[in-house]
């Protein structure tokens, strides 16, 4: 299998036609700040053949891969080993003050879910890593050793949305006193083992949890949290952005922080919108875009997909 069998980019055309105003003028910078392989940077590469391209991942062999698949653009590629909160810093490191338009492609790529010694999925049998930067150190072993029964209950129902939480952290802090969890099927295990046969019949019991703590392991709310506002900050008047989000976690955050930039922050009862008071974002689409049902036929990983994008109005001064 070739690297660019691995990967069908999710929402290409509709990323495309909604950043394409934005990158049709002369010296346009694109950041895609969740790379992957390379599948989206390649065909906007192919598409705008004068813009400049900067890819930014946490994964080491994500961005191996997508060096190779994109070393056919030569210099105008810069690809940086990051997390997409450090965006600032990675666009001072290259010397670009603005950027044209921005694509987040967030939570677990193609990569980490289809490589199981990742362990990212609780259907196969795997280490407990769920690192998405293999040099970072905490991994879903450690927390499911060192956790408290009240940190792992927290996680499972904030970042999993898990009704479960309680017996299910009870039950691990319960096993890991005879034996400690290194692979995945010992934690599917434990909580299929802990789950009633009604909640089984509703779908895999483990998949909220490994959610959890995949998202505590990579601490992606939180770095998702800063990452939204400096791309915002760093885009140009003109500039747009659009995130691809897979969970209402995430979705939520990106909702929150569109709406609120895209409001007016006028007093209530004040006669006339001030200038300084006007929106610095218009939303380009209505609420959450789902993907079309050709879309999901040609990649069924865009079943979840929920897309949102907005352009910059005016630099806030």
């Amino acid at each position: 299998m070739s690297d660019n069998d691995i990967h069908t980019p999710v929402n290409l055309e509709r990323s495309i036609e909604l950043l394409s105003p934005a990158l049709e003028r002369d010296g346009a910078v694109l950041v895609d700040a969740t790379l992957g392989m390379g599948g989206h940077a390649e065909a906007f590469l192919t598409r705008f053949p004068d813009i400049t391209f900067v890819g930014i991942d946490r994964d080491t062999d994500a961005l191996a891969i997508a060096g190779k698949r994109l070393a056919p653009f030569g210099d105008r590629v810069h690809l940086v080993h990051a997390v997409y909160d450090e965006i600032p810093d990675a666009l001072k490191t290259l010397g670009i003050a603005e950027v044209s338009a921005y694509l987040f492609d967030l939570g677990v790529s193609s990569l980490q879910l289809d490589e199981v010694d990742r362990g990212f999925s609780y259907s196969k049998d795997a280490p407990l890593d769920m690192r998405m930067d293999a040099t970072s150190p905490l991994t879903a072993e450690r927390i499911l050793a060192e956790y408290s029964e009240f940190e792992l209950r927290r996680i499972f129902y904030d970042y999993g949305e898990e009704k479960l939480a309680p017996r299910y952290a009870s039950k691990i802090v319960q096993r890991r006193e005879s034996e400690p969890f290194v692979r995945s099927a010992q934690l599917v295990e434990v909580i299929i083992a802990a789950t009633p046969a009604a909640v089984q019949r509703a779908g895999h019991p483990a998949k909220r949890v490994f959610q959890a703590l995949r998202i505590e392991v990579n601490q992606e709310l939180a770095v998702l949290e800063r990452a939204i506002p400096a791309a915002i900050d760093t885009l140009e008047v003109g500039g747009r952005i659009v995130v691809l989000s897979y969970q209402s976690l995430e979705d939520r955050i990106v909702k929150r922080i569109l709406a609120a930039r895209s409001a007016s922050t006028a007093p209530a009862g004040l006669p006339v919108e001030l200038p300084e008071h006007r929106p610095e974002l218009k939303l380009l689409v209505r609420g959450a875009e789902l993907a079309s049902e050709a879309e999901k036929a040609l990649n069924p990983r865009a079943t979840p997909v929920r897309l949102r994008a907005a352009e910059r109005l005016r630099r806030i001064t």
